[in-house]
């Protein structure tokens, strides 16, 4: 089974966001400003990119997609970041509906239509476990006759932190959460042309046949000031502790995400 990520790098897309603005110049103006972009490439070299590397499961595709209007210092420093990792493919795409985007965008990627494909989603300044891909291959084909029976199956991880790093180090606060976004897959079919990103992420057990995992932690959800997810009034704000030594040690197995990183890079 082919296995495939989408992670979106500021693409202004047509919808999918919960920030409105007016149109895609006022969008583009949002995400290229260069507070946030110097905000978003320290999460994504210091979260993200770590636990995609160390992947335990090598034979995937990791998709990032960016917008063609992304100013030309922003795409090198992104491609300079990524040109170590096999696994990940960057598509440069207009700015566009979102979900025929991000359905072309893997689509594209797809070489093995006439199998089942396990896709997951996931945010720039999020990680999941170096595990994650390895268990997430596993729990399909140990569903397999529920995949043959199904054209989309989520696979679902809602156990893992909601973190924020800073000069100081990763902040973090345990929590499950289903359905949250990260470590979460879902099958689909063969010849289908649909993708996970055609559900919202909170409503696809309504949908399809749903698998949740109670163990182990398997993601970490950046809390910070330009995530999309807490723009509102009434966010809930979690209670975030520093990490002692043998945390940080804890997450750096898990997760490949290592507070000294964090530090200097926050400084």
């Amino acid at each position: 089974m082919q296995i495939i990520g989408l992670c979106r790098f500021s693409y202004p897309a047509l919808g999918g966001f919960q920030v409105e603005h007016e149109g895609v110049v006022e969008r583009s103006a949002y995400l290229y400003d260069p507070a946030r972009m110097d905000e978003r490439f320290r999460h994504f070299e210091t979260i993200i990119l770590p636990s995609i590397a160390a992947e335990t499961e090598k034979d995937f595709t990791f998709i990032i997609v960016i917008g063609d209007n992304l100013p030309d210092l922003y795409q090198e420093r992104l491609f300079d970041l990524c040109a170590d990792i096999p696994q990940i493919t960057i598509q440069v795409h207009a700015p566009a509906d979102h979900r025929e985007t991000m359905q072309k965008a893997i689509n594209t990627a797809r070489v093995k239509s006439d199998a089942p494909c396990l896709q997951f989603r996931h945010d720039d300044d999020d990680a999941v476990a170096v595990t994650f891909v390895e268990e997430f291959k596993r729990a399909a084909m140990d569903c397999r006759p529920l995949l043959e029976r199904n054209k989309f199956v989520a696979f679902d991880f809602p156990r893992g932190y909601v973190v924020r790093p800073d000069a100081k180090g990763l902040h973090v606060e345990e929590t499950y959460h289903p359905f949250w976004g990260v470590a979460l897959g879902c099958s689909v079919a063969p010849h289908i042309r649909k993708s996970i990103m055609n559900f919202a992420h909170g409503r696809m057990g309504r949908f399809m046949p749903s698998i949740s995992f109670d163990k182990p932690v398997m993601y970490l959800r950046s809390d910070n000031d330009y995530d999309d997810s807490r723009q509102g009034p009434n966010v809930t704000q979690p209670k975030l502790k520093l990490l002692n030594k043998d945390g940080g040690q804890m997450i750096r197995d898990t997760f490949a995400v290592d507070a000294d990183h964090i530090r200097r890079v926050f400084a």
